[in-house]
């Protein structure tokens, strides 16, 4: 494969990591609902400290578990920001 062969394969993958993303705050969101309902709070340190132990398990390379944790922070980072997003967004509207 030449180099234009190996950049329309990481476009691709592009593509597919973003439908996953999107898949993945949809997911969140669903349990912003439900921690909403329940009246837990939005952190969960200690799910998102196994979340990134689990991965780090998983990972078999070429990436470190350094940039594995990085990754996974930030996409954490974001999904609970959607989840806070849309409480807030909630509250405003009138809903609990």
């Amino acid at each position: 494969m030449d180099i234009d062969d190996w950049r329309g394969k990481i476009d691709a993958l592009n593509e597919q990591l973003l439908a996953l993303l999107n898949e993945r705050a949809r997911c969140a969101l669903e349990i912003g609902h439900l921690k909403q309902k329940t009246g837990q709070p939005i952190y969960a340190p200690e799910r998102e400290a196994a979340v990134l132990s689990h991965l780090k398990e998983l990972n078999d390379g070429p990436l470190t578990n350094s940039a594995v944790h990085r990754i996974f922070q930030a996409i954490i980072t974001e999904s609970r920001q959607l989840e806070q997003d849309e409480k807030e967004g909630a509250e405003r509207d009138g809903g609990d």
